[in-house]
């Protein structure tokens, strides 16, 4: 019997709450099409948030804007991976509809999105008791790792019951996906690379979108973390070793003004 398509939300939350049984309504298809909606706009009031937590960094502006960003981020990813995904599946012979693939999938992410919102006050503690730039950025990695492999395993066990009680996910479709989440990583991280910045550093001029395309994500990572550990310093040229162009030239001209004035007096003379 289908759930009453008004508790979407109740519904969306109960990946959180009681997992088996969750398991059993995506295999029974017991869900009905409005939980996605739920799930859906969990995704967005979460997403949002832990935006607006992750740009308070640098400002009311910036956050407004990086609650928006990773709202994109987000889904401007499923939506690039997921046909390769589905039709991967369908060549493999799988028979989930994709409806209850969506709501999987879904279902991953407001895990994710839930652990990542936990983490909010975590974040604001460090932002109000440091002023640590580099520190915040690596902070905000973890987070995102951290939550995204607990929001993963939800998907992989959901896809694992699937064909364990129905048969109707093939097995070899449990490798597939671990594939597909680093294309999935790989796609969300050069994303959110085009889409930076999130927290906005201080010393420079807010942007929506950074115009600068120099260096990448690995780098910026790696900086920050060197950063941290006193590795990486900033260079700064030294006034002693640099020599002024125009006192050089000006140094050069004093030997010929005198040899000049030297001739003009030889001529001089009787």
């Amino acid at each position: 019997m289908k759930n009453n398509d008004n508790n979407a939300i109740k519904l969306a939350f109960e990946v959180l709450q009681d997992r088996e049984k969750y398991f059993q309504n995506i295999s029974e298809d017991n869900y009905p099409k409005s939980i996605i909606w739920g799930q859906i706009g969990l995704l967005c009031i979460f997403t949002f948030a832990y935006g607006l937590v992750m740009g308070s960094y640098n400002g009311v502006l910036q956050a407004l804007v990086s609650g928006l960003k990773i709202l994109i981020l987000i889904f401007m990813t499923l939506l690039i991976c997921f046909p390769s995904f589905y039709i991967v599946q369908l060549i493999l012979g799988s028979k989930i509809v994709i409806r209850h693939l969506i709501i999987i999938l879904l279902s991953g992410f407001v895990m994710t999105t839930t652990i990542m919102l936990a983490f909010a006050p975590i974040v604001l503690f460090f932002q109000l008791s440091g002023d640590n730039y580099h520190f915040l950025q690596l902070l905000h990695v973890f987070i995102f790792v951290f939550s995204g492999f607990f929001g993963m395993r939800v998907v992989l066990e959901a896809l694992k019951n699937a064909f364990e009680s129905t048969k109707v996910y093939p097995k070899i479709g449990l490798t597939v996906f671990r594939i597909w989440l680093v294309i999935f990583a790989f796609v969300g991280i050069q994303l959110s690379w085009n889409l930076r910045p999130f927290v906005g550093t201080k010393s420079m001029p807010f942007q929506i979108v950074r115009k600068s395309t120099q260096g990448n994500f690995y780098s910026t990572i790696l900086g920050s973390l060197g950063h941290m550990m006193g590795i990486s310093k900033e260079k700064e040229d030294t006034p002693n070793t640099i020599k002024s162009p125009d006192k050089k030239d000006a140094d050069t001209s004093q030997p010929v003004k005198k040899d000049t004035k030297q001739l003009l007096d030889s001529l001089s003379k009787p």
